[in-house]
Formats: C-alpha cells, sequence, structure tokens
C-alpha cells in the first residue's frame, strides 16, 4: 500500500511539474511595462474568446506608414466585469488605444485603454474601482455601459 501511494504521489508531482510551464504566458514579460503608446486607428477586427480579446486595428506610425496592431485584453469574463461586450467595436470604428508594446518592437501590446470618438472610455484594470464605477466617462447612466 505504502508503495501505491509513493508512486501516485510521484506521478501527481510529475504532472503537476509539467504543467507549470503552461501557465507561463500569462505574465506580461514579452511587454515593455516602462512605456506606454497611444495609437489612433480603425479597427479590422474585434476577438471576443478565450484566452485573451484581440483588438486588431490599423494605426499610422510617426512616417506615416499604416502599420496592422494586434492589441490583447484578458479573457471575456474578466472584461464583462469592466463593462466590455462582444459588441464593443465593429470593423471600421475609429478608435485610441493606450497600450504597453512588445519588447521586440513588433505591433503588438498589451491594452490599457481605448477611447472612442465620443469620449466612452473602456479601461482593463479596476485600480481600486468596482466595475459599477467604471462605467462611461460621460456621466450617463452606469447600466448603459454593460454589454448588452
Amino acid at each position: 500500500m505504502r508503495k501505491k501511494t509513493i508512486g501516485v504521489f510521484a506521478v501527481t508531482l510529475g504532472l503537476l511539474s509539467w504543467s507549470v510551464p503552461l501557465f507561463a504566458h500569462h505574465g506580461t514579460a514579452v511587454f515593455d511595462t516602462t512605456k506606454t503608446l497611444a495609437l489612433k486607428g480603425n479597427v479590422t477586427e474585434w476577438g471576443w474568446a478565450n484566452p485573451h480579446c484581440l483588438l486588431q486595428f490599423d494605426a499610422k506610425n510617426e512616417g506615416g506608414q499604416v502599420l496592422h496592431w494586434i492589441a490583447e485584453t484578458q479573457n471575456p469574463a474578466e472584461m464583462v466585469s469592466l463593462g466590455w461586450g462582444k459588441a464593443s467595436f465593429k470593423a471600421g470604428d475609429e478608435v485610441t488605444v493606450t497600450l504597453m508594446p512588445a519588447k521586440n518592437g513588433k505591433p503588438f501590446g498589451r491594452i490599457k485603454l481605448v477611447t472612442l470618438p465620443n469620449g466612452k472610455t473602456f479601461v482593463t484594470v479596476k485600480e481600486g474601482l468596482t466595475p459599477k464605477e467604471v462605467g462611461d466617462s460621460s456621466g450617463g447612466s452606469k447600466s448603459e455601459n454593460y454589454p448588452k
């Protein structure tokens, strides 16, 4: 019986140590957390899916060249609690995206904030606020800010 218990323990420990690297990609190591870029562009695609929602948009760089950016957020469950939804963006929408860029210089980043032309903002971090307090920056009814 003791050998069986030790065997089960060893297998469990082995599986746990093997699975830890699977969770490693959820850090911010790929992003330059010391930099923040604000990019004005047009949405090309809004991907509402696990494990991360992806906002794809085209924005001009300093030289006037259009770059296709891909910016990620957290998972949909977390984003709903912040007022985001599947229909928050559609292709062609004008957006200003504030993000942490990738360290390698590629047009990829982690979204901190998205602002629409009407002033509505979408945040990705609660920073001590409850989702009801995050709401619309224009001061409208809080219930209007949650996904339908």
